[in-house]
């Protein structure tokens, strides 16, 4: 008997450790949010992660997040250009400031700590099976490598130079909505770097942001608004600043839309800021959805495949159960993928609907069509299906801008790189309309100067969509779209006329050949500056339409904030492309115009402009 109490007694005092055990590493939840200590505001993207482990989470838009930890476990918050914060976990709530880095410095370990945010990864082998998830564990990823080689690519450019009106009194060009290269610069001095001068194409950053543009009020979707000033670079120049403006549909009234979203699964996408990062970017876009919407999901690595059919915008949760099976793993067929991604979105087209394909990628193919000019080769063979393409870019170290541009250039679309998931929700979310739904594509400008006011003019950025004064008039030539409540803004810097100048070069006399004096012009007497002339055409259409604006110079009148600030843009494209036209600018003179245009800034990117650029000055004087 005396046996058997000890028996129990010990069966107790065993039974009271476990559960003592137990409850000391019990789980719980822990949300809260992430906020920018100097700012109070949300901080997107920021890394959680459970100390010693592989487990983590990110911190949506809104700066919240929500992780399940063992109780007494250290949580690691993280994020490029902050301080490293860790706290142990006590309670369930647990809201932390982040403090900024006096000085960002980049080191090759900062995309290895974000990478580790992937917990229980698994390589995926893929085969060109239809309507089901293609997905075969082979092994565990082994952790990242310890440095990453730089292998991004961006296409050489010509800078645009000062032309003389007489001697080529047009311009033209294709209007450009993408944005892309602003985010890729964001990443690049978030990292604590000057982004390379071939990344930076100026129209994109003006382009990036938001201006109070005349809405279009007639028949046709666009306006064309125009304000001039002084030269902020060059005093003795003036500047033109030339709006367009789309008309605007509430997201509600958009027409149905056919998806088919386009996802890069090669393991050159493996980590936070690839793969995850576009899963976390689509399920925004989910969130959208209506139930006349439809979107078919299409995975490429080795080889390409249909894991979802088209399926109705109002299953949100097969759709998100399909992105959260993908993981990353073997070669680039993009080629294959989209071919495939066409070949869906046709088979499920709606007539006056929105066919679109959202490919998200960092550009990286290697098997089978990889070349530009093969792509660009089949992207045109592809546009002519009326089926439009959305370039979302991800990733940096072996980023192909240069592919993504001719993808975008090419397939009647636009481009964006998603550097975090605030960016995400301004593309996906916020520009939805813009992003996804084309009111006028082929969208093409030409200038023409009046010599009597204009002696020389140079056209800022836009260097890849210059066409021939010829094209204008030609509706087989490509240009580019606009989507509802779209902004384009372009810039000429004009010399007037009496004003020295030399800036646009001259030859010497001929050899071998005499070339006749030609006859001076006959001027008119007009005051205008220019005349801004646009063709477009309905999205469905194959005629375009041109409207016109006449341009004079209200030399006495003050400016618009919205053209001081997209002038400061301007500048600053121009310094970090070691503009040979950069005149006197200055980062602290980028910095004093900028900040006297906060006014239109709801949503804060005008003061993120602001800390870019006093952080890229910093850079400038440590280099």
């Amino acid at each position: 008997m005396k046996a058997y109490r000890i028996k129990v007694l010990t069966l107790w005092i065993v039974a009271t450790i476990i559960c003592t055990t137990g409850l000391n590493a019990r789980k719980i939840t822990v949300t809260g949010k992430v906020t920018d200590a100097k700012y109070g505001s949300a901080v997107t993207g920021c890394s959680i992660l459970v100390k010693g482990t592989h487990t983590g989470t990110l911190s949506g838009v809104d700066g919240k997040y929500s992780i399940n930890v063992e109780k007494g476990k250290t949580l690691v918050f993280s994020l490029v250009g902050f301080e490293t914060q860790e706290f142990k976990t006590q309670d369930t709530v647990l809201n932390v400031s982040l403090t900024r880095k006096e000085e960002i410095l980049l080191t090759v370990n900062v995309m290895e700590d974000m990478e580790e945010i992937k917990e229980d990864v698994a390589l995926v082998g893929y085969s060109p099976v239809k309507k089901q998830i293609m997905s075969a564990p082979i092994m565990s990823i082994p952790p990242p490598p310890q440095m990453e080689v730089n292998t991004e690519e961006y296409n050489s450019k010509s800078e645009n130079r000062f032309k003389f009106v007489t001697e080529a009194p047009l311009s033209t060009f294709s209007i450009d909505v993408d944005a892309a290269a602003y985010g890729n610069m964001r990443r690049f001095i978030n990292q604590g770097k000057l982004p390379p001068a071939d990344a930076i194409r100026t129209e994109e950053f003006i382009n990036y942001f938001s201006y109070n543009y005349e809405k279009p009020a007639g028949k046709d979707p666009v306006k064309i608004s125009a304000e001039t000033g002084e030269c902020p670079w060059n005093s003795q120049h003036r500047l033109v600043r030339i709006g367009l403006k789309a008309k605007e549909i509430a997201d509600d009234k958009l027409p149905p839309s056919n998806l088919v979203f386009l996802i890069d699964v090669s393991g050159s996408m493996y980590g936070a800021t690839r793969l995850e990062l576009v899963k976390s970017s689509l399920k925004l876009l989910i969130n959208n959805l209506r139930k006349q919407d439809r979107v078919a999901v299409v995975v490429y690595a080795g080889s390409a495949g249909e894991v979802l059919p088209s399926t109705s915008g109002s299953d949100r949760q097969k759709i998100r159960e399909v992105l959260d099976n993908l993981a990353a793993g073997g070669s680039t067929a993009g080629g294959e993928g989209i071919r495939l991604a066409y070949k869906i979105a046709e088979k499920n087209f709606i007539k006056k609907g929105n066919n679109r394909i959202i490919l998200c990628t960092d550009g990286d193919f290697n098997v089978g069509v990889s070349s530009q000019q093969e792509l660009e080769k089949l992207i045109e063979e592809k546009r002519q299906s009326g089926v439009f393409l959305t370039v979302l870019g991800y990733g940096m170290g072996n980023y192909k801008d240069n592919k993504m541009q001719t993808l975008a250039e090419k397939g009647n679309g636009n481009h964006a790189y998603i550097d975090n998931l605030q960016e995400a929700n301004k593309v996906l979310v916020s520009e939805f309309g813009g992003t996804v739904h084309a009111v006028a594509k082929d969208v093409k400008l030409q200038i023409e100067f009046n010599p009597s006011q204009v002696q020389a003019y140079r056209l800022i950025g836009y260097e890849s969509r210059l066409l021939r004064d010829e094209d204008f008039n030609d509706d087989t030539k490509d240009a580019g779209e606009m989507g509802a409540g779209h902004r384009v803004t372009a810039f000429y810097e004009i010399v007037p006329t009496g004003v020295k100048f030399t800036g646009a070069g001259s030859v010497d006399s001929l050899k071998y050949q005499k070339t006749p004096k030609k006859e001076l012009p006959v001027y008119t007497d007009s005051k205008e500056l220019m005349t801004v002339k646009l063709r477009y055409k309905e999205p469905d259409g194959d005629t375009s339409r041109k409207i016109e604006l006449a341009v004079t110079d209200a030399k006495n009148s003050s400016v618009s904030s919205d053209f001081r600030f997209a002038a400061a843009v301007a500048m600053f494209g121009q310094l970090l492309g070691n503009s040979a036209f950069r005149g006197d600018a200055t980062f602290d003179k980028v910095i004093s115009l900028a900040k006297t245009a906060l006014d239109n800034d709801e949503q804060g990117y005008r003061r993120e402009f602001v800390r870019l650029v006093e952080v890229a000055n910093q850079l400038t004087i440590d280099n």
